[in-house]
């Protein structure tokens, strides 16, 4: 069954468990942002796996190097999954892959800016992890013209367990589980939202639905 993921894009611990509590009966996968992790530290991860013990915890650190290292802090922290970048060399995502092994967790490949989203996932999937994520990041999503209808392309051609981050919102989100996402990321559709609970509860709603269609193929 595809997974709903929200990507919590907040900057404090307080705002963070206060939206995962309202969105936690539809989602999951709780990612903490790169930018929360930098403001917040290790001890948002802790935080956030103490109040949803029952939700995987995703550490978005966007490794780049030192992945044995990096990873080891956030699954000592908590988290149940962490991101090294595409861009990274194959011995930092060996690395942290070694890391999630020894502490049966998962590394997600992130694609965010490498100019071949598709080649990468294909390569990094041998590699151990558990999928890997085709991001459009806030900046290319924000460029003239952006769709994401591309990465809706890529994942279904790549041929890989893959998530789809970029722009996931209500209208979307049924394309994106029949293009073969495993999982689907909201973060602005929710956290954005007047009513986040509900934007949430929609959102899985739609996943749901698809299922049978994507079960059949």
């Amino acid at each position: 069954m595809a997974k709903l993921q929200v990507a919590i894009d907040l900057l404090t611990t307080k705002d963070a468990l206060e939206l995962a509590a309202k969105v936690a009966p539809y989602v999951d996968i709780i990612e903490l942002g790169t930018p929360l992790i930098k403001n917040m530290g290790s001890a948002v991860i802790t935080a956030m796996k103490n109040a949803h013990p029952d939700k995987l915890v995703f550490a978005d650190l966007k490794t780049a190097d030192a992945g044995e290292l990096e990873a080891d802090i956030a699954f000592d922290a908590g988290a149940d999954l962490v991101t090294v970048m595409g861009a990274a060399g194959n011995a930092t995502i060996k690395g942290a892959v070694k890391s999630a092994k020894a502490h049966n967790k998962g590394v997600v490949v992130e694609t965010i800016g490498y100019p071949d989203r598709v080649k990468r996932a294909r390569e990094v999937t041998d590699l151990g992890v558990e999928f890997v994520e085709l991001h459009a990041g806030l900046d290319e999503q924000w460029t003239e013209g952006y769709s994401i209808q591309k990465l809706i392309d890529e994942a279904s051609r790549a041929g890989v367990p893959v998530s789809i981050a970029g722009g996931v919102n209500i209208n979307n989100v049924a394309a994106v589980i029949k293009a073969g996402a495993q999982v689907a990321v909201a973060g602005a559709a929710i956290y954005g939202a007047a009513d986040p609970a509900a934007a949430a509860k929609a959102l899985r709603e739609a996943i749901d639905a698809v299922q049978p269609a994507v079960a059949s193929y």
